[in-house]
């Protein structure tokens, strides 16, 4: 949780700008939203909703999700894509998420990467033998596609198995063998032959922020490359964030980063919450 908000903090700065040639290294003002350093987006309070949600009912109930990701988009509605948007904009008007979804898969949509940066805490909730399904029905609250959905399990896969103890290569391979949409499978299995494009796509920035992760030696500096790569750096951030965080830990997240996360006690409550009641 700790290692997602400061990834979508340290690049959410950064959204929507091409690749920098100097890197930044801090957290910094500025960006699309005007943030101030170390505030967050929507990765991070979606993510915050999903976890309060495990913590307080000690279970998963999607209705409770999606009306705590509602809510939270009300507080922030300019952070939001147009996929979650047009779903939350849905619910508030008395319409069911999961078939506003759905119709808007229906139509087209609903491939982009909204539901995989916020579904880490599925993964440290819940064992890998629970967290494929509680991903996919969590995803399809607002992005219904079956390649979000599969990127979105992927994820919380790997975390769920670094989280409890796998290597990086185990949790990875372990993962893949779960897998079961062919397109997530062929790029994520052979991502060495596919270009990194951090974009909105979910598999292009699942493949992205994965191959980011399992290449980096430390978690400052797998950060430090992945919000300087250009594109949707916040979700980039976040999703190697949580990853990197489930796998070096809390000690190895630079704690000047740390120190300056806007709503630092919240993410901190619902981190060792969640960790104190995962099964």
């Amino acid at each position: 949780m700790i290692g997602l908000a400061t990834g979508d903090s340290l690049g959410a700065p950064l959204e929507g700008l091409p690749a920098r040639e100097i890197p930044v290294t801090e957290m910094v003002y500025g960006g699309l939203h005007l943030l101030q350093a170390g505030d967050i987006t929507d990765d991070t309070f979606q993510a915050l909703a999903v976890a309060e949600s495990l913590i307080e009912n000690e279970d998963f109930f999607a209705d409770d999700i999606a009306r705590r990701m509602c809510l939270e988009y009300q507080k922030n509605p300019a952070f939001y894509g147009p996929t979650s948007s047009q779903i939350f904009v849905g619910m508030i008007n008395g319409g069911d998420p999961v078939i506003l979804s759905r119709n808007l898969y229906e139509k087209g949509g609903g491939r982009s990467n909204g539901s995989v940066m916020r579904g880490a805490p599925l993964g440290v909730f819940f064992p890998p033998d629970k967290t494929r399904l509680y991903s996919i029905i969590c995803s399809r609250i607002t992005h219904y596609h079956p390649v979000a959905c599969e990127c979105t399990a992927f994820v919380n896969n790997m975390v769920s198995r670094l989280c409890r103890g796998e290597n990086r290569t185990d949790a990875y391979c372990n993962s893949l063998s779960e897998c079961k949409n062919t397109e997530v499978l062929n790029m994520l299995s052979e991502r060495r032959k596919t270009p990194l494009k951090p974009s909105l796509d979910a598999l292009e920035a699942t493949h992205c922020a994965v191959s980011v992760f399992m290449h980096s030696s430390d978690f400052e500096g797998m950060l430090i490359q992945a919000v300087n790569m250009g594109g949707d750096t916040d979700t980039i951030g976040a999703v190697c964030g949580a990853l990197g965080g489930a796998f070096w830990g809390l000690d190895e997240i630079p704690k000047r980063w740390r120190l300056k996360l806007k709503h630092r006690e919240r993410i901190e409550k619902a981190a060792f919450s969640l960790a104190k009641k995962a099964f």
